[in-house]
This record gives C-alpha cells, sequence and structure tokens, in this order.
C-alpha cells in the first residue's frame, strides 16, 4: 500500500463496517480519534471505537471521497489530509442524519510494506 492508496482502504473498511480492517491501518500503538469524538490509544482501543461507531450511527453510512493530498515529510513518513462527504449516517431513532463534511488526517509511516497512521484523527467539518 502506499500512502495514496491509504484513503480507499480507509473508505472501503468504513463502509464495510470492518473494525479490524479500519484498525489494521493504525501502527500498534498509534492514536485515533473519531468522528463521535471517540479518542483511542492504541490499535485494539481504535478497533473497538471503529466497532462501537458502526453498530451504531454508522451503521448504514458511506464515505465520498473529496479533495485530498498527501505530503512527503521523508522517505517513510507522510502527512495525509482527506475530505470526505458522510451519507447514511442514523440518530438513535433511526432517522437518517443530512450528510456532512469530514477531514481525515493521519501521520503516515512506512513499515517497508505498508503504510499505517502514527495519529490519526477524523473529524466533521463546519
Amino acid at each position: 500500500m502506499t500512502p495514496e492508496d491509504y484513503t480507499r482502504a480507509f473508505a472501503y473498511a468504513f463502509g464495510d463496517r470492518d473494525a479490524d480492517a479500519l484498525a489494521d491501518l493504525l501502527t500498534e500503538d498509534g492514536t485515533a480519534q473519531t468522528l463521535t469524538g471517540t479518542w483511542a490509544e492504541g490499535r485494539e482501543a481504535a478497533r473497538q471505537a471503529f466497532e462501537a461507531e458502526a453498530a451504531g450511527i454508522f451503521s448504514r453510512a458511506r464515505l465520498v471521497t473529496g479533495k485530498g493530498t498527501v505530503l512527503p515529510l521523508a522517505a517513510d513518513v507522510a502527512l495525509l489530509r482527506q475530505r470526505f462527504v458522510v451519507t447514511g449516517a442514523i440518530e438513535e431513532s433511526g432517522a437518517e442524519l443530512p450528510r456532512f463534511g469530514a477531514m481525515l488526517v493521519a501521520l503516515l509511516r512506512s513499515d517497508g510494506l505498508n503504510w499505517r497512521a502514527v495519529s490519526l484523527t477524523f473529524t466533521l467539518l463546519a
């Protein structure tokens, strides 16, 4: 996987509600802040956070990819910034929420085979 492939892998895993695949996009000791504001330290904590969101508000959600950039910082480090539109999120009553913008910012590091996030922030856009 390249840094440019990361966005697609994230969007597919999110849409499939695959918490294991989302967590695998982090380093073992990586941190993640999810769309609901949950803070997770470590891959397992991130997996649990993604799993909870996939069973709730994002159980029918999809990501539509918008503008993104990858800024190489070193041979094995890059900064990813990716805009998405989130559709299909639901509130507790089961009603669908209006679509909204979100931004994924991830500091990626290569392990020689794959690029994983050392730090990942997925946040709402105004």
